[in-house]
C-alpha cells in the first residue's frame, strides 16, 4: 500500500522511501510548481477541490495547466483525480463527464472521488481508480463496499496508524494524509510508519 504525503521531502520521508519503497507524493495544481519530481517517488495528482473554501471558485485553469505541464515533462502518474465537488454526488458526476477526457486521452489512469450517497452502480465504466472521499463518517462506513467492488481504491485523509491498518486490511491500494508531518514530531510519525510497514512484511510472509 502506497502512502502519499503531499510533496514532503524530509530526511524521514527519504528514509522510509529508501527502506520500504511505499511512499509517494500526492500533488495538485498548487503544489506541483514547487516540486522537483523524482523518478523513484510514485506520484498521483489531486485537483485542489477539497481546499476550496465556501464562496470561492475552483481554479479550472490551474488544473488544465497542471495536466499540460505533466504531459510536457513526460510524467507517468499512478492516477489523476477528476475535479469533484466535496459531498455532492450529482455535481461530482457532472464534472466527471466534463473533465474525464482531458486525462484519459493522455493515457493516464482516471480517478473519481466518490461522494456521500454513491454506490458502485453510480460509477462510470471509464473510471480506473476509486478515490474514497465524501464526509468522514460516510467514507469509513462505505470503504469496504468500494474495495469489494473495485480493484483499485485510494482512500483520502488517512491520518492515524489505526486507520492505515484498517485500509490495508480492506485491500486499499493507496492512501493520503497531511497530519502526519504537520502536527507531530518526526520521531513520532517515523515510528508509526516503520511499525506499519514492518507489520505488512510479516503479513506477506504468512
Amino acid at each position: 500500500m502506497i502512502i502519499y504525503l503531499g510533496n514532503h521531502s524530509s530526511l524521514e520521508f527519504g528514509y522510509l522511501q529508501g527502506k520500504y519503497g511505499n511512499m509517494g507524493w500526492l500533488l495538485s495544481p498548487k503544489s506541483l510548481p514547487k516540486t522537483k519530481l523524482r523518478s523513484f517517488i510514485p506520484v498521483a495528482f489531486d485537483n485542489d477541490a477539497y481546499s476550496v473554501k465556501e464562496g470561492e471558485e475552483w481554479n479550472e485553469e490551474a488544473w488544465y495547466s497542471m495536466l499540460s505541464k505533466m504531459e510536457k515533462d513526460k510524467v507517468t502518474p499512478e492516477f489523476v483525480l477528476i475535479p469533484d465537488v466535496v459531498g455532492d454526488k450529482r455535481r461530482t458526476l457532472e464534472n466527471f463527464f466534463v473533465y474525464r477526457e482531458a486525462v484519459s486521452r493522455r493515457g493516464w489512469p482516471v480517478a473519481m472521488a466518490v461522494q456521500d450517497g454513491m454506490v458502485p452502480q453510480d460509477v462510470p465504466c471509464t473510471v480506473d481508480v476509486i478515490f474514497v472521499g465524501g464526509t468522514t463518517s460516510w467514507k469509513w462506513k462505505s470503504l469496504p463496499m468500494w474495495t469489494q467492488a473495485f480493484p483499485r481504491v485510494h482512500c483520502g485523509r488517512v491520518n492515524s496508524l489505526k486507520l492505515l491498518h484498517y485500509c490495508y486490511e480492506h485491500g486499499v491500494e493507496s492512501v493520503d494524509g497531511t497530519h502526519w508531518f504537520r502536527f507531530r514530531k518526526p520521531e513520532e510519525y517515523l515510528q508509526d510508519f516503520i511499525s506499519f510497514f514492518e507489520d505488512q512484511k510479516i503479513e506477506q510472509k504468512k
